[in-house]
């Protein structure tokens, strides 16, 4: 697997850790929380600076953002009770096939 999609993978986490820890901040009133999510948000931006290097911004920024609400919507089930909908199911199905439509068959993925 290249490094790239690997740092990718590590950007997805990071801003997955940051976006629980902006839901567990109670808007910015815990300092934990608030501390984490922006050392969180500022390693996944870094990370994708570097991911930039070997795929386009907007092939790289769909998939960063597509995991990344399939794993929010995963972590507010799980972590917060928070419920989905069948058309929410529907909707998020969709972002992650587009996320394998994007890597299986299109060859704009990687420069």
């Amino acid at each position: 697997m290249p490094t790239h999609y690997i740092t990718l993978f590590f950007a997805i986490v990071a801003e997955t850790i940051g976006t629980t820890a902006l839901q567990a901040s109670q808007q910015f009133t815990k300092p934990l929380p608030t501390v984490i999510l922006f050392i969180s948000y500022g390693i996944s931006f870094y990370l994708l600076g570097i991911t930039l290097k070997y795929m386009p911004v907007g092939i790289m920024y769909a998939v960063w953002s597509g995991l990344g609400i399939v794993l929010i919507a995963v972590i507010g089930l799980v972590i917060f009770g928070q419920r989905l909908d069948f058309w929410a199911v529907i909707g998020i199905s969709l972002i992650l096939a587009g996320v394998l439509v994007i890597h299986l068959l299109s060859n704009t993925s990687t420069h």
